[in-house]
């Protein structure tokens, strides 16, 4: 059975020998600011002078390293004039994290009272 296309040498997924696809997206999705730059999208494009403040001023490097692995991920797209925003891919990696989000929302609320 071949590699998925995602997994290279190059691309070496932490923690994990097998390389399994889930596997390759937590790595990404683990990385520092990865996340939150996917948060940050989900309303629509931002350059990358407005990523950067609704993440709270990372460092210019690590975004522009994220965000250059988020478009190889085929995640985000950079628009010439609008900034990046989310690919449909993206927008499904999105919608597959709302009922997270809701629970997110009633744990936080439950460990508040």
């Amino acid at each position: 059975m071949p590699k998925p296309a995602a997994v290279t040498k190059k691309n070496a997924v932490r923690g994990s020998r097998t390389g399994r696809p889930v596997m390759a997206l937590l790595d990404l999705l683990g990385r520092r600011w990865t996340l939150r730059i996917v948060w940050e999208l989900r309303d629509g494009p931002l350059t990358s002078r407005a990523l950067r403040t609704a993440c709270d001023d990372a460092s210019p490097t690590v975004m522009q390293a994220r965000l250059s692995e988020l478009r190889e991920a085929g995640l985000v797209e950079l628009l010439p004039s609008d900034g990046y925003r989310l690919t449909p891919l993206g927008r499904e990696l999105m919608e597959s994290f709302l009922p997270l989000h809701h629970f997110a929302e009633r744990w936080s609320k439950r460990i508040a009272s």
